[in-house]
């Protein structure tokens, strides 16, 4: 492999960790400190002239804070003579406004990508994006990994029987449809209408559970107020058991607490984001080795489309 150097924001140490472990290779050194007033210091430890870099750090809660501080980390890294800056993010924050749905209001998604770039990334590697027409936003490469292939080995491991994929809305149909194939299986969908920003209202089941092991996969889990009401929908209907996938465990109000109270037998996550509360509830599996070998591929100009393949 080529002479490269990995650095880590301070959102998820942990993963990092995990990732140059999967490599065998440490961390770069860098310190990350605060002025009294609360503004980031970044400091490079060590010399970057010349070097690929990758930067790990996902923008999740505090996303401000942890996406300002990425912000500084890239630049004191340009400022160093690097040869690249290819950014690590898998948690891709502001992700959910990426359009406009109604007069008056940003889209958020495209401006992140617009201060990254300016900032002066080179490459964006991510996963399960809120929407994959964020990519077009980016004029460089960006790889969006899909959190499925990890979802599908662990499933594969508890034998279902009369297993079903379920999407918990329209939007998310193409991800249960991909997710189906990996599997083999059908698919049903929750037609719900949502009257304001994290909170819905499951509506409708489209298709038959009953007798089934419902598997409902979603790309973040914020509120868990959509996983808990389908779960209770699916119940209702007849089905076996409800496991929810979700690549992010975002969890923010009372999404732990729903959880612990809802007719959902298990949630599977993946560590993209720390979890803040351990649950019996909740199964964590780690990305870290895909995203490991990502970098592998790009440090070595390998495909990384053919992981997916």
């Amino acid at each position: 492999m080529q002479d490269f150097k990995i650095f880590t924001g301070s959102a998820h140490p942990n993963f990092s960790k995990d990732v140059v472990d999967n490599l065998n290779i440490t961390l770069a050194e860098a310190e990350i400190s605060r002025f009294s007033d609360g503004e980031i210091s970044i400091r490079l430890c060590e010399s970057v002239r010349g070097k690929d870099v990758f930067v790990i750090q996902p923008t999740c809660a505090p996303a401000n804070d942890n996406l300002m501080e990425l912000f500084i980390i890239i630049d004191a890294l340009k400022r160093s003579s690097v040869n690249c800056i290819n950014v690590i993010m898998p948690y891709f924050g502001y992700a959910r406004q990426d359009r406009k749905a109604e007069p008056r209001v940003p889209i958020t998604a495209k401006l992140v990508a617009d201060l990254l770039q300016r900032a002066g990334i080179t490459r964006l590697v991510t996963m399960d994006l809120h929407a994959g027409q964020i990519q077009g936003f980016f004029d460089i490469p960006v790889d969006n990994l899909y959190g499925s292939v990890i979802f599908q080995d662990y499933i594969r491991s508890k034998n279902l029987q009369n297993a079903i994929i379920a999407s918990p809305d329209i939007g998310g149909v193409a991800r249960a449809r991909y997710f189906a194939k990996l599997l083999g299986l059908e698919i049903v969908l929750i037609d719900k209408r949502r009257e304001k920003a994290n909170e819905s209202e499951v509506m409708n089941v489209i298709g038959n559970v009953r007798d089934k092991n419902v598997i409902l996969i979603d790309d973040i889990i914020d509120t868990a107020g959509t996983m808990v009401k389908a779960a209770s929908a699916f119940k209702e209907k007849g089905a076996t058991s409800v496991i929810a996938l979700g690549t992010h465990a975002v969890f923010s109000g009372e999404a732990y607490e729903k959880i612990e109270k809802s007719q959902i037998d298990e949630v599977i996550v993946t560590d993209t984001i720390p979890l803040k509360i351990a649950s019996p509830k909740i199964k964590v599996l780690s990305v870290a080795p895909l995203f490991a070998e990502v970098i592998r591929r790009i440090n070595k100009n390998e495909s990384v489309n053919s992981l997916f393949i």
